[in-house]
């Protein structure tokens, strides 16, 4: 298994060593990198999305923050089509329902 570094919005990998600073963004998509959707502390079944509990709350998890907490995470890319396929079943069985 080949966990790597990646931007979650397109899955772009991050090839620099380090920790992305505020204003790094993906080469690709041009997606912000230091974001709570890129940190190991993300989880989303937690109060303030955070494991780390002395992390200031972050409302926007999608937008660059400032939060010294960060650690980029190492995981599998899965593109946003296959994350959510339950959400897809639903939405086509809505579309069906209502004629479109």
């Amino acid at each position: 298994m080949n966990l790597t570094r990646h931007c979650q919005n397109c899955g772009e990998p991050w090839t620099i060593s380090g920790q992305p600073g505020r204003g790094e963004v993906c080469m690709k998509c041009r997606a912000d990198l230091r974001i709570c959707l890129n940190c190991t502390h993300y989880d989303s079944r937690v109060a303030q999305q955070c494991r780390e509990r002395r992390a200031e709350p972050v409302l926007e998890k999608a937008l660059g923050n400032f939060c010294e907490y960060f650690d980029f995470a190492r995981r599998n890319w899965i593109p946003k089509s296959e994350t959510n396929k339950r959400e897809a079943v639903a939405r086509d069985q809505l579309k069906k329902l209502l004629g479109d």
